[in-house]
Order: C-alpha cells, then sequence, then structure tokens
C-alpha cells in the first residue's frame, strides 16, 4: 500500500456459537452443497474419482472464535487423484476444508496494528453480525512515509 490508499475488510463478527453453527448447518443443505463442491471440482479438474455420496458435510464451532467445516467419509474408501496417487480414508475420518474465524474491533484493531495499519471506519449492521471495516497505513510508525 501508498500513502492515502485504503483497505476494505469485511469481517464477520463474533457471536453466539449456537448462531453460527447453524449458519453452517442450514435445513436447505446449501452449505453442505458448497462444501461437497470441493470434491466435485477435484473430480472435474483433476480426474480425482471421489464418490460425493460417501462424504458428510461437517460444520462445528472451535475456540479460538472460528468455525471449521469439514467432509467426513462415512466408509472406509481409497480416491485416485491421478498425478498425485492415491488416498485411503477410514470410516469417519475427514478433511478440514474450511476455517472461517470470526472478529471483534479490538481484534481487528490489533491484527491491523500489527500490520501497521489503523482504523479509519467501522461499518456495522444494527444486529453486529459483520462490519466492513477501511483501514489505512498508521502514519504515526513511519511506514507510510
Amino acid at each position: 500500500m501508498r500513502p492515502g490508499d485504503s483497505f476494505l475488510l469485511g469481517a464477520d463478527l463474533r457471536k453466539d456459537p449456537a448462531i453460527i453453527e447453524a449458519a453452517y448447518n442450514d435445513s436447505q443443505g446449501v452449505t453442505a452443497e458448497f462444501n461437497l463442491n470441493v470434491l466435485r471440482v477435484l473430480n472435474r479438474d483433476l480426474g480425482a474419482d471421489f464418490d460425493l455420496a460417501t462424504f458428510e458435510h461437517r460444520a462445528f464451532y472451535r475456540t479460538l472464535h472460528r468455525i471449521e467445516m469439514h467432509l467426513v467419509s462415512t466408509d472406509d474408501q481409497t480416491v485416485r487423484i491421478p498425478d498425485v496417487g492415491t488416498v485411503s480414508f477410514a470410516g469417519g475420518e475427514s478433511i478440514r476444508t474450511e476455517i472461517s474465524c470470526k472478529y471483534d474491533r479490538a481484534s481487528l484493531t490489533e491484527m491491523l496494528g500489527s500490520a501497521g495499519m489503523r482504523i479509519d471506519r467501522w461499518i456495522s449492521d444494527a444486529a453486529a453480525s459483520y462490519a466492513l471495516v477501511v483501514a489505512s497505513l498508521d502514519k504515526s510508525d513511519g511506514l507510510a512515509g
């Protein structure tokens, strides 16, 4: 970044873990389909032979203010990925496909500060579920000059 540049960050804010888990385990299965798409792409683009019917979506909240998404093998199986080899899965073994961290203003202030930046503007929805953060280089640390 150069002096005068701005950085726009969208942040999912910390909230009750039950709300987060419900969103990532939606009853319509939208997130599960999104997650399984990882295997579809590996099959299509790399010629892998993942059987999507043998993997289940799971999402769960962890400490450290994050949720993880996994695809869990429902049975012992071996998958072939051309030019990579074979990968064996035991029933119940999972592939972690996503870590989604949740933030608050203090944690974003600290994170941006460690990169020599400061928050110039904080825009949040009424429920404080998410925020848009406009940041810039902190001129006081000499990085902007």
